[in-house]
């Protein structure tokens, strides 16, 4: 009897200005594990192949720039493309981050993202940074980074992009959002919110499911970290905040940050750290309207 042949999707993982915290946050996924989604069909008849990946490939060098080359050819519109850290515009982009070489020069990690981005089936930048800029794009951002889907705006490249955000984004969320592409292939407009994030992960905001909202509801703040109440007065940003940590939680489900007496930071928001700082001092009312809308 003949068997079905197991359709591979090609994988390319670029790492920009990164800590790559989001790669060690996926390495850790539980169920399934990173191994399941590697080596295994983690949909039957459809299997995850990452061709290049700095930080977990064994080799370095020409030979898998080579290959991510080979693959963005062979495999044209075929691959996905991950994008992990933000991409720095300052100058050539050169100065501050390039990914191999072409002809003896560095290639910038614009470049990289541009031409990639173009000719993949779909791009997933995971991580705030990816996403929004995060981190490395707060001010004075002297490197002039900016997140994928303001790269691809300035530069009119139209492949579909689906942000997960995160600082770090949770290994669920990514893992997910592949899943549901190999099983039901590219999420529709109703399948994501304004900022291009899959409403099945952060459809709702931090606020709405959290424990300690009857505390907020009934007027119970808390005015010191250790103190059970409504962590509102602390700087906490689950008002303003789209995200399902409350019900997913972190670690294999064993905590996340308010269960463990931290305020929300707003981590998934774009604008985020700028725009959601200082962290533990109450958002203003003049700050709310602009929440988000970097």
């Amino acid at each position: 009897m003949a068997t079905a042949k197991t359709v591979e999707i090609p994988v390319i993982w670029l790492q920009c200005a990164t800590c790559t915290g989001c790669s060690v946050s996926v390495l850790n996924s539980v169920s399934p594990t990173i191994k399941n989604v590697l080596v295994d069909e983690v949909i039957p008849g459809r299997h995850i192949n990452l061709r290049f990946h700095a930080t977990v490939m064994a080799g370095a060098g020409d030979a898998v720039i080579e290959e991510m080359e080979s693959t963005a050819q062979n495999e044209k519109g075929k691959y996905i493309l991950v994008v992990e850290g933000a991409i720095p515009t300052s100058g050539t982009g050169k100065e501050y981050g390039s990914i191999g070489e072409h002809n003896e020069e560095p290639v910038s990690m614009i470049d990289r993202v541009e031409s990639l981005g173009r000719d993949a089936l779909a791009v997933i930048a995971l991580g705030t940074c990816a996403a929004f800029g995060g981190i490395a794009a707060g001010e004075p951002n002297p490197s002039g980074c900016i997140g994928v889907g303001e790269l691809f705006r300035r530069l009119n490249v139209t492949t579909p992009l689906v942000n997960i955000p995160g600082c770090a984004p949770h290994p669920d969320w990514f893992v997910g959002m592949v899943a549901s592409v190999l099983l039901a292939g590219l999420p529709g407009p109703e399948d994501v919110d304004e900022h291009g994030r899959p409403k099945a992960f952060y459809g709702n905001l931090i606020h709405e499911n959290c424990p300690r909202r009857a505390y907020f509801d009934e007027g119970k703040f808390a005015k010191a970290f250790s103190e059970p109440g409504c962590l509102n007065e602390l700087g906490c940003k689950g008002p303003v905040t789209s995200a399902d940590c409350p019900t997913r939680h972190w670690n294999n489900g064993v905590n996340w940050c308010i269960g463990s007496g931290s305020p929300c930071i707003g981590c998934v928001e774009p604008g985020f750290p700028d725009q959601l700082a200082p962290f533990y001092q109450k958002l203003t009312e003049e700050a709310l309207p602009n929440i988000g809308s970097k």
